[in-house]
């Protein structure tokens, strides 16, 4: 897609209306899906539906029309994203941390720095994949699924077909997930009498993908382990800020070591904002019913970003990334479920 500027002073005031209406358009039609309870047994989120419905229009009836919304397309991957990103702080909030306690915290930043330095390794020593593939994947297994990889995207400059490819390991092997967790609670229960509900939640929280898939696998167990489990992944959630902010002094530092004058980099400021609102919201100065309808909204603008990112990308692209991707997505969903077992197992048998 041709690079397209949001401030062009000929381009017609209602340039963006086509566009944003039918990001708007998919993006209600995931959300309804999403909502029904066959597809919400099965962990797919409006995100994950968003994009699948982006993707079959736009290899299909989206090139027809694709002038007319280009713009409105574009302002969607791009400014609706950084808003929902920012919005999804209203999720989060510092007792959920200290319901989670210092062993969760250690478990979620180990297994989060382990799992992104494995990405970096595997994808660049083993599978020979570019700097922005491996990233996008590392972040997506590491920390929150396609949120993570959406946010990531703006920081690093990917493209789109990267973005796309990176979103698909994280849709297969969290949904994978959503049935083998509850299978593993089956088969190591009754081996382990000291793993706990809750335990198991903690686990299953700091070592799965998407916030919905972990829903689906807590509740699957029992609802002390869901409850244990959406804690432990709100707070790898917030996570998500620190490590954006490491991520472009670490762009900026290889432009400098490269002898390269820093350019206009792409700062994170959305993720800075994102922890005010964390901040904010752990007061509880706003109503519930408000903070609900705000994060009614935040799903609703992230279901527009990733709709839009659906419709810009094209299925060869997909096909000219092959296997490799997928097979680094496999490698580190098995140490998610090994490592970070192993992890959880270590780290509260010493903080116990």
């Amino acid at each position: 897609m041709a690079d397209l500027t949001l401030t062009h002073p000929h381009q017609h005031p209602f340039r963006f209306t086509a566009g944003l209406l039918l990001v708007l358009s998919l993006a209600l039609f995931a959300s309804w899906l999403g909502n029904q309870a066959s597809i919400a047994a099965l962990g797919l989120s409006a995100l994950t539906l968003a994009i699948i419905a982006g993707i079959l229009v736009g290899n299909t009836l989206y090139p027809r029309f694709a002038n007319r919304c280009d713009p409105g397309i574009l302002l969607a991957k791009q400014h609706l994203l950084r808003i929902g990103i920012i919005l999804y702080g209203f999720r989060l909030t510092l007792q959920q941390i200290a319901d989670v306690g210092l062993s969760g915290i250690v478990i979620d930043i180990l297994t989060l720095s382990s799992t992104f330095f494995m990405a970096c390794w595997l994808g660049r020593r083993v599978f020979g994949l570019d700097r922005d593939t491996v990233w996008l994947i590392g972040a997506g297994s590491s920390i929150c699924g396609a949120a993570a990889v959406l946010a990531t995207e703006p920081v690093i400059k990917a493209e789109g077909s990267k973005v796309t490819v990176a979103i698909a390991t994280v849709v297969i092997f969290g949904t994978l997930a959503i049935f083998i967790y509850p299978l593993l609670w089956v088969l190591v229960s009754p081996h382990l009498p000291f793993i706990t509900l809750s335990r198991w939640g903690i686990f299953t929280g700091s070592t799965m993908h998407e916030v919905a898939q972990v829903v689906a696998a807590g509740h699957a167990v029992s609802p002390e382990t869901e409850n244990a489990a959406v804690i432990s992944k709100m707070l790898r959630v917030m996570m998500l800020a620190p490590f954006l902010l490491l991520l472009s002094a670490r762009l900026r530092n290889s432009q400098s070591a490269s002898g390269i004058a820093p350019g206009k980099m792409a700062f994170p400021w959305f993720a800075l904002i994102f922890i005010g609102v964390a901040l904010f919201n752990s007061l509880h100065l706003l109503p519930l019913p408000l903070v609900n309808r705000l994060n009614q909204l935040d799903n609703l603008l992230l279901a527009m970003a990733m709709a839009a990112l659906g419709l810009t990308t094209h299925l060869s692209s997909l096909k000219k990334a092959g296997l490799k991707p997928i097979l680094l997505g496999l490698l580190l969903f098995i140490w998610l479920i090994l490592g970070g077992g192993a992890i959880n197992l270590g780290i509260q048998h010493l903080m116990a």
